[in-house]
């Protein structure tokens, strides 16, 4: 019985290493060199496996682009939520939305994120992906400045919507600047111009 569980976490752990190596060799490759310019071949050469074990865990390339888009979103997310410091809600939003600005547009995440998902996997999936990673953080942030009176009451979804189509947005156009500081720095002060008219 012990030696059937040990083997049973041993092909589940194995089955998890693989998973992690072909996400993160096609990640690599999807940064660098672009989805449609990545083969399946090319991923199972980087990833040490066979097509036959990439087919085990996913149905095909958009499959294993999925994966690594879900894992984008994640870290982007995390980052956000990291950046933030804890005592001040207002410096925890504006931080926010600088760390998804600058994440979203680095080139390793942007090529993906930014360029590739919406014509590989559609605005739906996108979408959805954004509003339980970076959506979220911000319509967290939103409803603590709504619920401690810095932000007059009223419903948070409207607002989160529009701010987080704007960054969107921002973001798709800094992915394509030929001079991202520069163009950052500015699209942060037209930012901060447009939360503090939200305020009191």
């Amino acid at each position: 019985m012990e030696s059937r569980q040990r083997s049973t976490r041993t092909k589940a752990q194995q089955r998890e290493q693989t998973i992690r190596t072909l996400v993160g060799e096609a990640r690599s490759l999807f940064a660098t060199r672009g989805y449609a310019h990545v083969s399946l071949a090319d991923i199972v050469q980087a990833a040490g496996v066979t097509k036959g074990a990439l087919y085990h865990h996913f149905t095909g390339k958009e499959d294993v682009f999925r994966a690594v888009l879900e894992q984008v979103h994640q870290e982007v997310g995390e980052r956000i939520a990291a950046s933030a410091p804890t005592s001040d809600a207002w410096t925890q939003l504006l931080s926010g939305c600088r760390t998804f600005l600058t994440a979203s547009t680095e080139p390793n995440i942007q090529q993906i994120m930014l360029i590739d998902a919406p014509s590989v996997l559609g605005w739906g999936v996108w979408r959805e992906l954004d509003a339980t990673t970076s959506m979220q953080h911000l319509q967290e942030a939103l409803q603590v400045l709504i619920d401690d009176g810095t932000i007059p009451d009223q419903p948070v979804l409207p607002v989160v919507h529009l701010l987080s189509g704007a960054m969107n947005e921002a973001a798709l156009w800094l992915a394509r600047s030929a001079n991202r500081e520069h163009d950052l720095a500015h699209t942060m002060t037209a930012l901060e111009r447009m939360l503090e008219s939200l305020r009191r």
